[in-house]
């Protein structure tokens, strides 16, 4: 897709030069509104992070934030550096890139960050976020080098188009399922969750509410749709008196029940540069410390890779390959997000599928993200504020950006077997593994195959075989570790 822009015009002010917001066929304003969108569809990871990597214990029996076990001071740390850390990074993206993306704390890297490193005999929180920074030192000197621009350079038009659709699908199911919509089924993988629940009702309203406004060419149609259901799931919530699932409601709001309780509180920062870059190299092997590095850093370069692409394209900012502006400066801001995100001891920090949209609502500079970045910093001190957006209010938008990068499907060559077989797979498994690599692995592995099946081996570029090979060992890293162990 070409870059949808049109030429500066005289009398521009100078955020308006800057961002070339003009130029991109934007306005301050609808960058403003594209940012906050951003923030509320992913300001859950202020939540959701400290309940991942705060109440796991490492392989010392202490918790991130200090002693056995997980307390409201440990999980506020937690909660403050996750916002301050996204917020940092974010607006280093949108000033240094220019580009309508957000970053946080990755989910599934945070798990992984948690679960399988952390919790290892005799190792502590710090050694695991000193192997954060590792992997993004090791991915920026990959962008430093031109390596992984590269690598996403070669990877055909098309199949960057099934990524696009693939995350759509991904962050549409990502929308069902934090809403309560749904559910794991018994017998059955997913099923329709509990549709007479308050909380359910919160998120259809939202999500109709965002259609009919759409449809009538609304300005900020999700931004709307997710203030109407937040105002609505406050007044249910402060009359009924629902709660959470986590409450012990079962038919509660999925997360974060929204209780009014005061503005603002006074952050605690303790957390920052509590890591240890080599201390996980004296408590477990080096090659499996390797091995850890190496699943992190496959996750993280393929995960960016797919977001960029995702969010370039519902920008209309792709040129003729399917390649946003600044790549390497996108590239390079997400390296450093890794790196400072266990300097923070907050897991990796990534780029965000949810940033789709808030480009759905009309952001197209980097301006949308400083704005992200901004009310991610406020966030430390807010917090009592943004837990009153349930994920059942932010969920809408998840949703119907789904709809909106899923119109590009019509982009790929479905008769061509040489690239449909690749692009369906990508597709399909990224939304079936709850996995942006997984996605990309397989397409990138099925590409391969079929053009050695068809003896049209110089038709592979010599990097595609490279990252084939990678996703070879990060699809086989488990026999790998249990062979090793």
């Amino acid at each position: 897709m070409a870059n949808q822009t049109t030429a500066p015009a005289p009398g521009q002010s100078g955020i308006d030069r800057f961002f070339k917001i003009t130029e991109r066929g934007s306005t301050v304003g609808r960058e403003i509104r594209g940012g906050l969108v951003t923030f509320f569809a992913m300001s859950y990871i202020i939540v959701l992070n400290p309940l991942i990597i705060g109440t796991v214990q490492d392989g010392t029996g202490q918790v991130l934030g200090g002693g056995t076990e997980a307390s409201a001071e440990s999980l506020g740390m937690v909660a403050a550096a996750t916002a301050l850390v996204a917020g940092l990074v974010t607006i280093l993206m949108g000033v240094f890139a220019n580009f309508p993306i957000a970053l946080a704390a990755g989910l599934g890297l945070n798990a992984v960050v948690a679960y399988s490193i952390a919790g290892l005999p005799d190792v502590t929180w710090a050694d695991a976020m000193g192997l954060v920074v590792i992997e993004g030192l090791i991915i920026l000197v990959l962008v430093l080098t031109g390596f992984r621009e590269a690598v996403f350079n070669a990877v055909p038009v098309e199949l960057k188009t099934a990524i696009s659709v693939g995350i759509g699908l991904f962050i549409a199911l990502i929308g069902f399922v934090n809403a309560g919509f749904v559910v794991p089924g018994e017998g059955t993988p997913l099923a329709l969750g509990n549709l007479g629940t308050w909380p359910i009702l919160v998120f259809v309203v939202g999500l109709l509410l965002v259609i009919a406004l759409f449809v009538r060419k609304v300005r900020g149609a999700m931004f709307i749709g997710i203030l109407t259901a937040t105002v609505l799931a406050v007044i249910l919530e402060n009359t009924l008196h629902i709660g959470s699932k986590a409450g012990g409601n079962p038919n509660g709001f999925n997360l974060n029940a929204p209780e009014f309780d005061g503005v603002a509180q006074v952050p605690d920062f303790g957390l920052l540069g509590q890591f240890s870059l080599l201390g996980s190299f004296e408590n477990i092997a080096a090659v499996t410390v390797v091995l850890l590095v190496f699943s992190l850093l496959i996750a993280d370069f393929f995960d960016t890779m797919g977001t960029m692409v995702a969010v370039g394209a519902e920008a209309g900012l792709l040129d003729e390959q399917g390649n946003p502006p600044k790549t390497r400066a996108i590239l390079v801001v997400d390296s450093l997000a890794a790196m400072f995100g266990g300097m923070g001891s907050v897991s990796s920090n990534t780029a965000y599928v949810e940033s789709t949209s808030g480009v759905g609502d009309g952001a197209r500079t980097g301006l949308a993200s400083v704005t992200t970045g901004v009310a991610f910093l406020a966030a430390t001190f807010l917090a009592p504020l943004v837990a009153l957006v349930p994920y059942e209010a932010a969920a809408p938008a998840l949703v119907f950006v789904g709809y909106l990068m899923m119109m590009q499907v019509a982009n790929i060559s479905w008769r061509n077997v040489e690239i449909a077989i690749p692009a369906f797979l990508t597709i399909v498994l990224m939304p079936f593994t709850y996995s942006i690599a997984d996605g990309i692995g397989a397409g990138f592995l099925a590409f391969v195959v079929i053009k050695l099946a068809l003896g049209k081996v110089r038709q592979i570029h010599p990097l595609m075989w490279i990252a084939s090979l990678m996703f070879v060992v990060y699809f086989l890293l488990e026999p790998i570790q249990n062979a090793i162990g």
